[in-house]
């Protein structure tokens, strides 16, 4: 009895696991599957057992150790503890993996839908003609106002120069207004700061119709995309949608599937917050962190490379191993060979 109850969380958690991998499988395929190979592994450990045990008559004692070790490693090392571990670490996290997924891609298909990326960066520019203006428009006015070069000199023509390459004109003509007193000066300014904003205004329109917008099919399929998630991210709320199932799972699975293709395919329209997020949805065939976390041999890849630091994923290793350690203890104290 105790056996049966170790194995069957051993099993349970298996057949989970392959059920996840394998969904076009039947969950009745996947016990039958498991069940199988949990009792290969036990009949593995016995013999290792047994080929130990000095106490009873055994033939071909380092034959059946082999043997039995082949087994353990095959059956338990390789299936039964990697998928129970799996299964362990994926209920534990699922709920939080889905969520930052969804939010993180969410927000760059807003980016997309909004044209953030292009906005941002034209009004960038924008601010910059704007400085840029302000500089020289210091420059012009300290040249109008100086006692020590009266007139219209080199000194004037360079700096207009600088103002016509700034706002992209051929020339900008100098007005023809006297200039003597204070007073004069500085309405000269006045005059030629509102004739330097007009100018100003003109090529700030340009920048802004210059942005580069997605195509509107792309505009479309992003807007489309931003619609699913958010939806399915209600239903994660309201437990419409019960990730521990494997349909449903999979049915948002492949909603993050489609908004990290749309986002690879519009990523010049998109602002990534990190190097590794622009890796992730910009790769030949992006794989989705909650896919990664479906798959046992995704999930055990991202575990070796470090990507799970602080999540546990240790903890349900040892977890594992020792539910399947008990149930192998047990079954091979129901079933020793003994001498009568």
């Amino acid at each position: 009895m105790a056996f049966i109850a170790f194995a069957g969380v051993s099993c349970w958690a298996t057949a989970e696991s392959l059920h996840l991998l394998l969904d076009s499988w039947p969950i009745a395929m996947c016990w039958i599957v498991t069940v199988g190979f949990f009792i290969i592994a036990s009949i593995g450990t016995k013999l290792i057992v047994d080929s130990l045990n000095k106490n009873i008559y055994q033939e071909k004692r380092g034959l059946k150790f082999i043997g039995g070790l082949i087994l353990v490693i095959v059956f338990w090392l390789i299936c039964s503890m990697p998928t129970n571990t799996h299964t362990f670490f994926y209920r534990t996290v699922i709920n939080d993996v889905t969520n930052n997924d969804i939010q993180r891609t969410t927000g760059y298909l807003a980016q997309i839908k909004e044209n953030t990326r292009n906005r941002e960066q034209a009004d960038l520019k924008v601010k910059q003609l704007q400085n840029d203006l302000e500089i020289l428009l210091g420059e012009l006015e300290s040249e109008v106002k100086s006692d020590a070069n009266p007139g219209f000199g080199p000194k004037a023509e360079e700096i207009f120069r600088k103002f016509a390459k700034l706002l992209e004109v051929d020339k900008i003509e100098p007005l023809n207004v006297k200039a003597v007193t204070p007073k004069q000066r500085q309405a000269l300014c006045d005059a030629y700061r509102k004739k330097m904003y007009l100018h100003a205004e003109t090529k700030a329109r340009n920048i802004i119709q210059s942005i580069l917008v997605p195509s509107k099919s792309n505009l479309k399929e992003a807007a489309g995309s931003l619609k699913n998630l958010n939806l399915a991210k209600k239903m994660i709320d309201s437990q419409e949608i019960d990730l521990n199932d494997t349909k449903d799972i999979k049915a948002v699975s492949g909603e993050l599937n489609t908004a990290y293709n749309v986002i690879k395919k519009n990523e010049q329209f998109v602002n990534f917050k990190s190097e590794t997020d622009k890796t992730e949805y910009t790769a030949n065939s992006p794989i989705t962190k909650v896919k990664r976390l479906i798959s046992v041999f995704d999930a055990w890849e991202a575990f070796l490379k470090g990507e799970f630091v602080g999540y546990g994923f240790g903890f349900w290793i040892i977890i594992s191993i020792l539910v399947d350690i008990a149930a192998f203890i047990f079954f091979d104290i129901a079933f020793k060979k003994r001498d009568f």
